[in-house]
């Protein structure tokens, strides 16, 4: 009787939360999902901020080391791909290390990385270093500092899903990857402020040598939310769904409604309340027929690469795998091709500083930054926020690849003729459907389709993908502009959009979707059939 008290007390408590959850719209978190949200969105926060302020403090360096001329195209491709460089790196080795290590034994390591490599890049000997030396040294400094924001890929989309309310889930991981459109937002306006800043001495003396302080500003002022946020990371501690997934069926079986009410519970309950014996759950009827092993036996940490290449030699996983991967890879050709080399917006715009003094020619890149900024990033994953739940994962990346293939066509087809009002709504709707579309769900479903014994390092494949397809935009953009024009490689960036839409079709909707849930019954099929085959 006592162990039927104490269940129900359980089942009362998540029952509760669940009837709560009904009455709240998925995009109002409570307090311990903002806790979550800006220890893990702060990550994102970082890398957008990092890989947007690259372009304005490329600029300052023309002015610090070349006399205002260009640097040179391939020193250029290097510096900004570097940080994605870095990325793919980083994204291998932290999701791997997440899955096998725990989350709580890497969580927090990624951020050290990334403040020991801003440190180094803000350090770069310009006056002591040839103007070569100088790119070289950051762009080297700038790829450690990719490693750990490839890093905070699949942790943070690992340690937020393991805690995250089902119902709820989508919309948590798109608020954590919506810091991406504050990161570009604040690194765009603080160029604003600290050329403002500069403006007396630069402008009115003279002095652009100094430039050469503005830049290390701007790259050092993210040390600002890493140091913020790093002890929370540091002691984070491990999530009750990361433990299930690592224990065998020797220590606890549960019954698939049990990991259903799990899927459901606050990331609070998770972590405090303990289920109910195996013997009360007994007395359960829908237990005593829902009740199976969930598990394989348990395994030492040497055999958990077999189970991860067993899991993936299977069509139905591979499939979900090849999608991920390839859809991110496509998406960041064009995403990354249009976002790494805005100076050809901008000199569309009228604001390519190509005229006045050297101040005046950053401050109005700068100025050209916030607009196409505001107008489409921003807006954009907030949108997908508020409708994700509803609308699912895979409709919001179809439609956000045809739409952002249809304002690249216009783009292209138009490039000459656009108008400037036109070519800015144009891109602001390609920009806009970016966001609300792939560029946050190619996060999302990698977090929330694989179950979590393989969740980090599956996301880690798939965002390395992604960034393959940054580095080669990167790498790639000025030389094939060069030689067949902006707006036939505009066309290849439509392409690619086109092709990401049908590659989607390959993953399954994730919405009320548990991983778990779904693998839990693979195994007790694989079981069944082979008892089936040994008698």
């Amino acid at each position: 009787m006592a162990a039927n008290e104490k269940e129900d007390h359980v089942k009362g408590g998540l029952e509760d939360y669940e009837r709560e959850d009904v009455r709240r719209y998925p995009f109002l978190l409570n307090y311990r999902e903002c806790k979550l949200l800006g220890i893990a969105g702060v990550g994102f926060f970082l890398d957008a901020y990092d890989l947007f302020i690259i372009n304005p403090v490329a600029t300052m360096l023309q002015y610090r080391l070349y006399g205002g001329n260009a640097i040179p195209s391939g020193l250029q491709g290097f510096l900004k791909a570097s940080a994605n460089i870095g990325s793919v790196i980083g994204q291998f080795s932290f999701g791997y290390a997440a899955d096998y290590f725990g989350r709580k034994a890497v969580y927090g390591k990624e951020l050290i990385l990334i403040i020991f490599a801003t440190i180094f890049c803000i350090s770069d000997p310009t006056g002591d270093l040839t103007a070569t030396g100088s790119i070289l040294w950051l762009s080297i400094w700038r790829i450690v500092l990719g490693i750990g924001i490839g890093g905070d890929y699949p942790m943070s989309a690992s340690v937020a899903t393991d805690r995250s309310n089902l119902s709820r889930r989508g919309t948590l991981l798109a608020y954590i990857f919506a810091n991406q459109g504050w990161g570009s937002l604040v690194g765009s306006l603080m160029v604003i402020i600290v050329l403002a800043c500069y403006h007396h001495v630069m402008d009115v003396k003279g002095e652009t040598s100094k430039v050469d302080g503005a830049w290390r500003i701007l790259v050092g002022l993210s040390l600002v939310p890493a140091f913020g946020t790093l002890y929370q990371r540091l002691t984070l501690p491990e999530s009750r769904r990361f433990k299930a997934s690592q224990k065998g069926a020797d220590t606890e079986t549960e019954s698939f409604d049990e990991l259903k009410k799990k899927a459901d519970a606050d990331p609070g309950v998770q972590e405090h309340v303990h289920p109910a014996p195996a013997d009360s759950a007994s007395h359960s009827p829908a237990s005593s027929t829902a009740t199976a092993a969930v598990h394989k036996p348990h395994t030492a940490k040497q055999d958990h690469w077999a189970e991860f290449f067993h899991y993936f030699s299977e069509w139905r996983h591979l499939k979900i795998l090849l999608g991920t991967c390839v859809c991110w890879f496509l998406l960041d050709i064009a995403f990354y091709g249009i976002n790494l080399n805005q100076n050809v917006v901008l000199e569309e715009i009228g604001f390519d500083g190509k005229s006045g003094s050297a101040w005046t020619r950053l401050f109005k890149i700068g100025i050209g930054n916030l607009i196409i900024t505001a107008l489409g990033f921003v807006p954009g994953y907030y949108v997908t926020i508020l409708t994700i739940e509803w609308l699912g994962r895979k409709w919001i990346q179809i439609q956000g690849f045809l739409m952002a293939a249809m304002f690249l066509g216009i783009l292209a087809g138009k490039f000459y003729t656009l108008s400037t009002a036109a070519f800015v709504v144009n891109f602001a709707f390609l920009q806009f459907f970016f966001n609300f579309g792939a560029n946050a769900t190619t996060y999302c479903y990698p977090a929330e389709v694989f179950p979590t014994k393989f969740r980090a390092s599956a996301h880690g494949m798939s965002a390395a993908c992604g960034k393959a397809g940054a580095i080669i935009s990167a790498l790639g953009f000025n030389a094939l502009t060069s030689s067949i024009g902006t707006p036939n490689v505009l066309w290849i960036f439509f392409a690619c959009c086109v092709a990401g839409a049908g590659f989607t079709f390959l993953l399954p909707e994730v919405k009320d979707r548990d991983p778990d849930v779904v693998y839990a019954e693979e195994l007790r099929e694989e079981e069944e059939e082979r008892r089936r085959q040994g008698s």
